[in-house]
């Protein structure tokens, strides 16, 4: 592995929280997904989730919208609920619960203060959020003509992508999902802690 000091790439799993101080749960991993729009960020997310839970893990992850958002319906009583006035929502089943929070004006809180709301995971999977300082590896299409994020972020681990180039960092195949997320457990030597 490369020992750039300029990059963070050499973390280990005890920096793994920089920047956020105490994140939810202590030994809970941050590692984000960064990449322009059409890099492929979800499609990856989508299939790393099940190759780390078969792994043992347990994960959680947290989106990032760039634009108003609504997971709920107009007309539904939760729904009604929210537009009367209410902070908050939950919704909940015997399958799953939802709470919705209404900012009303107040400023969108950053990451940390999300993820502490998360219940304890070994790994919390960020999609977007590029700016924040956590550990992240960067999803890069060479086809879409768009920079790289690494130069100017030194908390860019890894970069996976569909094309090989020459970079300081470790390049991941971004097809292949289980040998991204064996560099993840490998990296950050993240391990399930809730057995």
């Amino acid at each position: 592995m490369l020992s750039n000091p300029k990059f963070a790439h050499n973390q280990t799993r005890e920096m793994a929280n920089v920047g956020f101080g105490t994140l939810g749960t202590p030994g809970m991993l941050i590692v984000g997904l960064a990449g322009w729009s059409g890099s492929g960020k979800t499609t990856l997310l989508a299939a790393l989730i099940p190759e780390l839970v078969a792994r043992g893990l347990s994960v959680s992850t947290i989106k990032h919208a760039h634009h108003e958002f609504d997971i709920d319906r107009p007309g539904k009583d939760s729904w009604r609920h929210r537009e009367a006035g209410a902070t908050e929502v939950m919704v909940g089943s015997a399958r799953r619960w939802a709470l919705m929070h209404e900012l009303r004006g107040d400023p969108e809180p950053p990451l940390d203060e999300l993820i502490a709301r998360m219940s304890p995971v070994d790994l919390v999977l960020v999609e977007g959020f590029k700016r924040q300082p956590h550990p992240k590896l960067e999803i890069h299409r060479p086809s879409l003509g768009k920079p790289l994020i690494y130069p100017g972020d030194p908390h860019v681990v890894a970069i996976a992508t569909d094309e090989p180039f020459a970079a300081p960092l470790p390049l991941l195949p971004l097809a292949d999902a289980a040998a991204i997320a064996a560099f993840i457990i490998d990296h950050f030597g993240v391990a399930a802690w809730r057995s």
